[in-house]
């Protein structure tokens, strides 16, 4: 499945693997808090656990991927 659809609610996640890992794809300077926020949330959503924040601008990708857990403790 490449589009998540979380019903009325207006949310779509990029890509959502084996429907257990929604990867959430962006192409920012930065990845600030409100990135994570929006993909913890697509997580609470659909009671999915797992995430990951992948960012196409740094300048390594290793360095522009962040994993997102629901349910962990900061």
């Amino acid at each position: 499945m490449l589009k998540g659809d979380f019903g009325d609610e207006g949310f779509r996640a990029d890509i959502v693997v084996e429907d257990s890992v929604i990867i959430e794809i962006k192409s920012v300077e930065k990845i600030g808090p409100v990135h994570k926020k929006q993909l913890l949330t697509y997580l609470r959503l659909t009671g999915k656990k797992l995430g990951l924040l992948v960012n196409f601008g740094d300048a390594l990708i290793k360095d522009g991927i962040a994993r997102v857990v629901n349910g962990l403790k900061d």
